[in-house]
């Protein structure tokens, strides 16, 4: 649950909300720490890791959730002890789903209660034992340890839930061996449910006009790859500026949007050519180090690249489908050389993946039959 534990972090310019809660470092020793969870997916366990990253490290135990018995532990500038009897409630699994769970409440989207919930309301609607066991698999994926708040009633608990999606005459789903559901309980945990949907029918419904606000998708990471050929599987690679992709540009091809963005970053016709030639986009940039910079260069080089990108894309559809197939999600990109265009750690301002999401829209765009305007010339 996020509660007031609202905090945030800058990337691409932007605040991107999070909140955090206590955790276990396992790095030789135990350390107490705060793990960050951000609405973009991304996670701050001593680095920022992407969520698949994350489940690795719990799956190592870097973060840990099994604390030995006598094991070192501190919390850094307050305390060292070591653990006597330690009992924890978490494990990898569980863990990972109330990270789950916060990333999709950071961005309003459902949680695994609320698509329990919605699977209960499809039981109520069509009582059907297949409806049933929706409910019951939804309910089951709730994190064991936030069940007790599916109903945010502290009185009845999960009870009514739990006595729904099991049904009479059977044992209780989720819940130590007992007595089987009786009719009885099973026609209060209904009437209970029916009361419920009146009390929601009844409050007032809002729609913005321009539709729900759009959430923070979770992160893919482009980190920096040196692929030197072309790939007939290239995965996200081929986002990458550097991927061997060739792009013509004012009728000159060159090897790849990195070797057509130090071209153009100068008008000498000499280094132009060479970091044409250049075999590696890494070569190019040194060539492009030596050469001068185009006057104002800093301030057109963000529109520079977005027409390579646009060339790119438009002129590699399988590599449009590519980009196209990671959806709405953030696009992170790492670039050793530039905090201007690499998000290095958070610490960049990451345009290259943000040119990359405008891109896809465009594409996408495309798509829908939306047609954009054309740059022109003003009237008057």
């Amino acid at each position: 649950m996020i509660g007031n534990r609202i905090t945030y972090r800058t990337a691409d310019g932007v605040r991107v909300p999070g909140t955090w809660r206590h955790a276990f470092i396992r790095n030789g020793d135990h350390f107490l720490t705060d793990l960050f969870i951000y609405a973009d997916g991304l996670i701050d366990c001593w680095g920022l890791v992407t969520l698949e990253e994350f489940e690795e490290k719990l799956r190592r135990g870097w973060v840990a959730t099994e604390l030995p018995d006598g094991a070192r532990v501190s919390a850094h500038g307050l305390a060292a002890w070591r653990f006597s009897e330690p009992r924890t409630r978490l494990t990898p699994e569980l863990l990972l789903a109330e990270v789950r769970d916060t990333i999709d409440q950071l961005n309003g989207r459902p949680d695994s209660t609320d698509r329990c919930l919605a699977a209960v309301d499809a039981f109520l609607a069509d009582r059907t034992e297949e409806k049933r066991a929706a409910a019951r698999a939804a309910y089951l994926a709730i994190p064991e340890t936030q069940r007790h708040y599916a109903l945010g009633d502290m009185d009845s608990k999960d009870w009514p839930l739990q006595v729904l999606v099991t049904g009479p005459g059977e044992h209780l789903v989720g819940a130590a061996p007992g007595e089987p559901v009786t009719q009885e309980e099973y026609d209060e945990a209904i009437a209970y449910f029916e009361e419920r949907a009146k009390r929601i029918a009844e409050r007032p419904a809002r729609v913005p006009a321009d539709g729900p606000a759009t959430p923070i998708a979770p992160a893919i990471h482009l980190y920096e790859s040196y692929s030197r050929k072309p790939s007939d599987d290239p995965g996200t690679k081929a986002l990458r500026n550097d991927f061997p992709a060739p792009v013509r540009v004012e009728g000159v091809t060159y090897p790849s949007a990195a070797h057509a963005y130090w071209a153009l970053s100068t008008t000498d016709p000499g280094a132009r050519a060479a970091i044409r030639d250049a075999h590696t986009a890494y070569a190019a940039r040194n060539t492009a180090a030596g050469a001068p910079r185009r006057e104002g260069w800093d301030q057109a080089r963000t529109a520079v690249m977005t027409g390579l990108l646009r060339a790119k894309y438009t002129q590699h559809p399988a590599l449009a489908r590519i980009l196209l197939d990671t959806h709405d999600a953030t696009l992170v990109y790492d670039d050793s050389d530039s905090g201007y265009w690499g998000d290095n750690g958070g610490r960049g301002r990451n345009w290259t993946g943000r040119l990359l999401e405008l891109v896809r829209s465009e594409l996408r765009a495309g798509q829908a039959g939306i047609t954009l305007p054309e740059p022109g010339t003003p009237e008057g």
